[in-house]
């Protein structure tokens, strides 16, 4: 990025903005720290500035005139298709709706919802999709939320986000809004904020390649390992390009120059790891991205899956790095769609599990709110099919919220969901590593029923896994499973957060006559055909490792991911695995039972044995447990439902008397729950009242909130001119009082406006004679003829000067000219006196010399000569 020598220069083509762009929103109270943040702004910068401040759209804007007396760069009020260049100031008009398409500004009509319009979200949103990494967006005083949605799309896009401190600001409601939601990268006062965003924006790349810097190797290592130990994370296998772009992003905000001075950072500000953690999870996403692959899934793909189940099914989807949830509900929105077209549609369902590392954007996802601007990626009749629209965001409708359960998971840690029939993992794995991308790829296989589906991003593959997934399309990524036996089984190696155990590492002590692949081959098919179904349990039966096909034991839970073995024995397992590991724990031999019936997935019954056997040696498994399974042949006796001995019978009665008991509490649950549902729907009644009351009772105190920040917008204006008036009003009096003349200022009805101190020695004038009549005021002049010729000079235009004495003996020369207003409009007159009694007291006695001399010179003249 270079910066721009000079506004002046050649214009650049408007459709490629290669300048930043620092977008600024304000509300009630920003005119103060605007002007603290502009009048730090250089005058060659190279940056455009933009200014969303809520205007009264009634009111002229003096906003344009305000600010450039703070700065000298250029202020401009934006007008339609205006062009957008560096080093200058654009200020937001009244009453418009403000985005950017091509390097030109787009004014439009407000949108404007119960009173409340939204100005800065919108223009942020639109700098963000039109600049990306160029866009900056700072909030700064005002009341409600308005630019922490802006601000979000500019951080999501890459750009720098600010806001001001909420204790600096006259009302804290917008910056703490945005503070609130994460989306401010800094925070700072107003007049420091200009100085940053220049060295951020005009930054060089502060981070060595790795390999040429052992040091950068060595922070780079110490970082990934502080994000481990605080958030329980490890990014060891992400992309080592990905992780060094976060970082330097993170560092540039801060003006470090190394990494060894990023770590004791780090160290000292855990706040800071927080959010270098959020930063790298990249959370891009938006409905229906890649139009082509949601088609062919709706026209091609779901159409024949419920094909191939012409008698109903419940079909099982999971979207891992779901990130906010817009693609999990894509496709609940497309199978609604596919399936509304079957008659009977009841007949099938989808329950999809949508889960994330990063525990705000489930929270967000499972509010199912999303902004206006997703009408953008959402057709207009999906909006009325499957979301409900208030002031500001649409609502998923119940029908698609309720087929989605939203989990915090860790993808590369946890346990997967299994039996599923559409997986869509998209753009996830272009940020992961090799390594991680060849264990998550069987993984993937392994959760997916027989020619499930599965949904990759553009840039993913399945890699080397060709034997796992064939490709539907060339054009898609769409991939359905193939059956491979080899590969049914879930990977013998799959980390967990609660595994004690260090992943087996193979041995490098290899037999001379066998190679270690032929080797390699022999133990697998020994461990498929002879071992026995295992698991190894921690002391609270979670599953660390799994050994065998396990699947007609144990079966995944539904609803959030639990990897307990209480929660997926299939069902006679349940009670009797829970006894049995208890004895194991207590007793140092294998404890074991056997005989015991289960039925599985397809309801037939088998012949199950059990053991269990607690773990002293080696070290690292000491307090774990070793359960197997083994299938067994059922006995005619127990197939064919024949009890052979008294004995059984008995426990056969004791059995069916257990279980009438049982069914007893049942039923009274079950009453007691009717009643309990019954008292909900009253609750659920008075609270649909209330909330309704208190959404007309927010509605009014929106709207009363956007006059009032208006109003106090138009008042920080006009106080702001009144300022510049007094102190007009202040020169000119010191003017008017400075040359000691005499001055009164009348109106066209000859009624008195103002008069300067020495006219009080004329007229006989006091502070409340203003607005009065000058003929009701007693004076010295001998003038009778004053007001006429003043009313003479207001209708011919023409000043009139006399010179008139006093009853005291003084002379004054009056002047009357006309009162000119500023649009010249003549308005009254202004009547000056000037003393000139000296002079005609001068004129006097030069009269009386002159007359002196004549008079001589007449008696010399009657002397006869001697």
């Amino acid at each position: 990025m270079t910066r721009s020598k000079s506004s002046n220069g050649p214009v650049t083509d408007p459709a490629a903005i290669i300048f930043p762009v620092v977008a600024i929103g304000a509300s009630a109270g920003g005119l103060d720290p605007i002007v603290a943040f502009l009048s730090n702004v250089p005058q060659d910068s190279g940056i455009a500035y933009v200014v969303i401040q809520h205007l009264d759209p009634l009111h002229k804007a003096l906003l344009p005139e305000l600010l450039q007396r703070a700065t000298s760069v250029p202020v401009v009020e934006i007008t339609h298709q205006c062009e957008l260049r560096p080093n200058h100031i654009y200020v937001i008009p009244p009453n418009a709706e403000l985005g950017l398409s091509k390097g030109r500004f787009l004014l439009s009509e407000p949108v404007q919802l119960r009173g409340h319009r939204l100005p800065i979200n919108a223009f942020f949103e639109s700098l963000a999709a039109e600049l990306g990494e160029l866009a900056v967006g700072v909030v700064f005083s005002g009341m409600g939320r308005d630019g922490t949605r802006g601000l979000q799309a500019i951080k999501q896009a890459g750009g720098l986000t600010l806001a001001q401190y909420p204790d600096t600001a006259k009302f804290d409601m917008m910056p703490q809004s945005a503070i609130s939601a994460e989306a401010a990268d800094l925070i700072d006062f107003p007049d420091k904020m200009p100085e940053k965003i220049i060295n951020y924006l005009f930054r060089s790349s502060y981070l060595s390649q790795p390999g040429q810097d052992a040091n950068g190797r060595n922070s780079l290592q110490e970082i990934v390992a502080l994000l481990s130990e605080h958030t329980g994370n490890s990014f060891t296998d992400y992309k080592i390009n990905t992780v060094l772009r976060r970082i330097e992003r993170r560092m540039s905000l801060f003006q470090f120059s190394s990494m060894d001075q990023y770590v004791p950072y780090l160290r000292e500000n855990p706040s800071e790891i927080d959010l270098l953690f959020k930063e790298l999870l990249i959370g891009v996403t938006s409905f229906f991205r890649d139009q082509k692959v949601w088609e062919y899934l709706k026209m091609v793909v779901l159409p024949q899956l419920l094909a191939a189940n012409p008698d109903g099914r419940a079909f099982k989807a999971w979207v891992p790095a779901c990130s906010t949830g817009e693609e999990a509900y894509s496709l609940a929105m497309i199978f609604h769609e596919v399936v509304a077209s079957i008659n009977p549609p009841s007949k099938y369902s989808l329950q999809i599990f949508a889960t994330d590392l990063s525990a705000d954007a489930i929270d967000r996802a499972r509010q199912g709110r999303f902004p206006l601007s997703i009408s953008s990626d959402v057709s207009a009749e999906r909006l009325d099919r499957f979301f409900l629209r208030d002031k500001n965001h649409y609502h998923v409708k119940k029908e698609i919220r309720n087929s989605i359960i939203f989990a915090q998971q860790n993808i590369i840690s946890d346990p997967p969901f299994t039996k599923l029939d559409i997986l869509c993992c998209r753009n996830l794995l272009i940020y992961l590593n090799a390594k991680l991308q060849q264990r998550l790829i069987p993984l993937f296989h392994y959760a997916l029923n027989r020619d499930g589906i599965l949904l990759l991003g553009s840039a993913d593959t399945p890699g080397h896994f060709s034997d796992l997934f064939a490709p539907l399309t060339t054009s898609t990524r769409l991939f359905r499973r193939l059956d491979n036996l080899a590969r049914q089984r879930l990977p013998t190696y799959f980390p967990t957060k609660v595994s004690l155990a260090s992943p087996p590492t193979p041995s490098d002590t290899r037999e001379v006559s066998m190679t270690g692949k032929i080797q390699s081959h022999v133990e697998q098919l020994l461990l498929q055909k002879y071992s026995p179904a295992a698991a190894l349990l921690n002391q609270d039966g979670d599953i660390l490792y799994i050994n065998g096909r396990t699947g007609a034991f144990l079966e995944p839970a539904a609803g959030k991911a639990n990897w307990n073995i209480h929660a997926m024995a299939r069902e006679g397992l349940r009670y009797e695995l829970g006894s049995l590991i208890k004895q194991a724990l207590q007793s140092e031999s294998v404890m074991r039972l056997k005989g015991l019936v289960v039925k599985d997935h397809l309801g037939q019954s088998m012949g199950v044995d059990l053991s269990a056997e607690a773990l002293s040696q080696p070290e690292s498994l000491r307090g774990m447990v070793f359960v197997t399974f083994s299938s067994v042949p059922l006995q005619a006796e127990t197939r064919s439902g024949r009890s052979p001995n008294p004995k059984v019978l008995e426990l056969e009665q004791q059995l069916a008397q257990a279980r009438n008991e049982i069914q007893a509490v049942r039923d009274e649950m079950q009453t007691s729950r009717e009643e309990l549902k019954s008292a909900n729907e009253e609750l659920q009644s008075t609270n649909e009242e209330l909330q309704s009351t208190n959404e007309e009772l927010t509605t009014s105190k929106e709207e009363m909130q956007s006059l009032n920040e208006e109003l106090y917008t138009v008042n920080a204006e006009l106080q702001s001119k009144v300022d510049d008036l007094s102190l007009v009003n202040s020169d000119m009096k010191n003017l008017l009082n400075s040359t000691d003349i005499a001055t009164i200022f009348l109106d066209s009805d000859l009624r008195i406006r103002r008069f300067t101190a020495p006219a009080t020695q004329i007229y006989k004038l006091i502070q409340t004679d203003l607005r009065r009549p000058l003929s009701d005021i007693v004076n010295d002049l001998d003038y009778p003829d004053l007001e006429t010729n003043a009313l003479e000079v207001i209708r011919t235009l023409v000043f009139s000067e006399r010179q008139v004495p006093t009853k005291a003996g003084r002379w004054y020369n009056v002047r009357i000219m006309p009162y000119r207003t500023i649009e010249n409009v003549i308005d009254g007159v202004v009547l000056t006196f000037i003393n000139i009694t000296e002079s005609k007291m001068r004129e006097a006695q030069l009269r009386q010399m002159q007359s002196g001399v004549l008079g001589g010179e007449t008696g010399d003249s009657g002397k006869s000569t001697p």
